[in-house]
C-alpha cells in the first residue's frame, strides 16, 4: 500500500490538514493503519507542537480531527519510509528535490498536481489570513484527497 507524506512550511496548517483529511477517508473505508499517512514541514519551526488552533477549528467544523497531530520536520528517513511525497507550494517542492537521497524511490510531486486547473499552483498558507483562508485550504485539498486515493485505485469516494 502506499505511505504518503505531505510537506509545508511549519507543519501547522496546510499539510497537516492534508494529514488529517487522508487520515479521514482512510478509516472510513477501514483501510486505516499507522505509518501510511504522515506530514512534516520544510522547517523545524515548531517541533512537537499540535496544528495552528485556526486549522483545528476549521478542520474540526467539517468533521476531520488534527488534535492528535504534532509538527515535525522532514528527514532524510523519510524519503524511504514514504512513497509518495507531495509538498504544498512549489518553494517546498524544490526543497525536498534538493534533499531527496540519490537512491531514493519516492516519488516527490506538488499537492495541487492532482486537482483539475489547478496544476502547478501552490497551496496558499494561510497562517497571515484570516478564517476564511483556513477555508480555501480546505476547500482545495479535500477535492485533491479525494483524487489522490481514486488515482492510486485505493477506493472511490463519491
Amino acid at each position: 500500500m502506499t505511505r504518503f507524506l505531505f510537506v509545508c512550511t511549519g507543519n501547522i496548517c496546510r499539510s497537516p490538514t492534508a494529514d488529517a483529511v487522508m487520515r479521514h477517508y482512510l478509516r472510513a473505508a477501514d483501510l486505516w493503519f499507522d505509518g501510511r499517512v504522515d506530514s512534516a514541514g520544510t522547517h523545524d519551526y515548531h517541533p512537537g507542537h499540535p496544528p495552528d488552533i485556526r486549522t483545528v477549528k476549521a478542520g474540526r467544523a467539517r468533521g476531520y480531527d488534527l488534535s492528535p497531530l504534532r509538527a515535525r520536520a522532514v528527514t532524510r528517513q523519510d524519503f524511504t519510509e514514504f512513497d509518495e511525497i507531495m509538498a504544498m507550494d512549489r518553494g517546498h517542492l524544490a526543497f525536498l528535490q534538493r534533499m531527496q537521497p540519490a537512491d531514493s524511490q519516492a516519488k516527490i510531486g506538488l499537492f495541487l498536481d492532482f486537482l483539475p486547473g489547478y496544476e502547478g499552483q501552490d497551496v496558499p498558507d494561510p497562517y497571515y489570513g484570516s478564517g476564511a483562508d483556513f477555508e480555501k485550504v480546505l476547500d482545495l485539498i479535500v477535492p485533491t484527497i479525494k483524487i489522490i486515493l481514486k488515482e492510486k485505485a485505493m477506493f472511490r469516494l463519491e
